[in-house]
């Protein structure tokens, strides 16, 4: 899921005649990524009787996507800068086309695992360019509008993925299965290819960054010694190195801290603008991101993972479960941004927060009542809730946040927020899958499904105390 924060911009753009088709294209591939990055949910099921997969592989299958896109997402975005934003994203698009093929064909778990982590690098070399060239494309009067459309199409996407997955895999198209979820990517990426080529503009940064390879290789070293362990811990037993590689990770990310800093003092690009953790907002909405994505991506993980192989529901019933959340995403993400948000500002988050904790809760309650066979429609009200307090929170978030940043540390404090936006859904469905899988072990899924929605509570009360340190107004041009 990829938030919809506005890179910083150059100068003042002209209209691009094509601009409206231009959006299109870019849209199209935001779509790809958010499909590919929740729509492999409800396949989990099929994929592990088809390839063998452990429960520790399904969670490789669905966070090795997210963590792979949050290494590689704030590199590509300085590629772009560097080398030409249509450059890199015509290289992601076709990159992440072939590995989708790649996907659809793979014949083991660890080929699976291998191309998932290969199709989120390259969908962290296309996405972030697209930004850029919105801003390079419309005039300064259009450019609300345009980035008006990422919300709904984002928050639509993500959350509609499980219920296109579901259809994909139990409508086994030509006898594909849960492939078809990989291979429907192919034409999408095919046209997104062929649009690009024809109507994107090359755009890049006008004073020319170098590449921060020492800081590239240091946060992505950290990532992958914390997440690793985290994901494999629970299958492993927890052995003393795994507590080792967490430590080592948090060591190699403080170096990190060190080498940016220096190339600040140096006056040498950095990968991340260390000036922007000064700002308390700041460093409290990473916060909000990494625990509210974390909590979010987390749970739709098991949700579908309880529905199917805790009650035997098929992939298109375990989607069609995810419709109200779907429905209320849509109408909260309209509410939240375009009425609450400019009239009573801040205070829009932590209704919208309670609204969701509402929800979660009364889907707790139905969890808890059904143990033994859960009614689709008895959680689908909860579900409804849910989503409206998500949709509302989603929308307005990244605005709030970069309210408390200058303007020329826009462009960096976004491409912070997307990675730590991704790696919190890795980060997610590490932390919460493992509890969902340990739990289960003993005392069965549907007990399990109510611990995680009980941790999710949790996150939303967190989520509520950083709020109250994010600035009381959004940022007004990105409403």
């Amino acid at each position: 899921m990829t938030a919809t924060a506005l890179p910083l911009p150059a100068a003042e753009p002209r209209a691009h005649p094509l601009r409206w088709w231009i959006l299109a294209v870019i849209l199209a591939v935001e779509v790809m990524d958010l499909l590919d990055g929740t729509i492999v949910n409800v396949a989990l099921p099929a994929i592990r009787s088809d390839l063998g997969s452990s429960l520790t592989s399904l969670q490789w299958i669905a966070g090795g996507y997210a963590l792979a896109f949050s290494i590689g997402l704030v590199t590509g975005g300085r590629l772009g800068d560097i080398y030409g934003r249509r450059r890199m994203f015509l290289i992601g698009v076709a990159g992440f086309t072939l590995a989708s093929a790649l996907c659809g064909a793979a014949q083991s778990t660890e080929m699976l695992i291998v191309l998932r982590l290969v199709q989120g690098l390259f969908a962290a070399t296309m996405i972030p360019q697209g930004f850029g060239i919105v801003k390079q494309v419309f005039p300064a009067d259009e450019i609300g509008k345009a980035f008006g459309m990422f919300g709904p199409v984002i928050g639509g996407s993500a959350v509609l993925g499980p219920v296109i997955g579901g259809l994909l895999v139990d409508g086994n198209l030509f006898g594909s299965g849960w492939r078809m979820i990989f291979l429907v990517n192919v034409p999408l990426g095919l046209a997104a290819l062929a649009g690009g080529r024809r109507l994107l503009p090359e755009s890049r940064a006008e004073v020319r960054p170098t590449l921060d390879v020492p800081g590239a290789l240091l946060v992505s070293a950290a990532i992958g010694l914390i997440v690793y362990p985290l994901i494999q811990g629970r299958t492993l037993g927890w052995p003393a190195y795994t507590y080792a590689m967490i430590a080592a990770g948090l060591v190699v990310l403080g170096l990190f801290v060190l080498v940016e800093l220096r190339r600040e003092r140096r006056g040498v690009s950095p990968l991340v603008t260390m000036s922007l953790f000064h700002e308390r907002a700041f460093s409290a909405g990473l916060a909000t991101v990494l625990v509210f994505f974390g909590g979010m991506i987390g749970l739709m993980f098991t949700f579908s993972i309880y529905l199917q192989i805790g009650f035997g529901y098929s992939a298109v019933a375990a989607g069609v479960a995810f419709m109200p959340w779907a429905a209320g995403t849509a109408a909260g993400a309209g509410l939240g941004a375009g009425l609450l948000a400019p009239r009573i500002g801040r205070h829009t988050l932590h209704l919208a927060l309670g609204l969701m904790a509402l929800g979660i809760a009364g889907m707790l309650g139905v969890a808890h009542h059904e143990l033994h066979h859960v009614s689709l429609l008895a959680i689908a009200g909860p579900e409804l809730v849910a989503g409206a307090g998500m949709g509302a929170v989603l929308a307005p978030l990244f605005s709030f946040i970069l309210a408390g940043v200058a303007d020329d540390e826009v462009g960096s404090a976004s491409g912070v927020l997307n990675a730590v936006q991704q790696l919190a859904g890795a980060a997610g469905i590490a932390l919460i899958g493992t509890l969902f899988f340990s739990v289960a072990a003993t005392h069965g899924l549907p007990l399990a499904f109510t611990k995680c929605l009980w941790v999710e509570l949790a996150a939303l009360a967190g989520c509520a105390l950083l709020v109250l340190l994010l600035p009381r107004e959004p940022r007004p041009e990105e409403i």
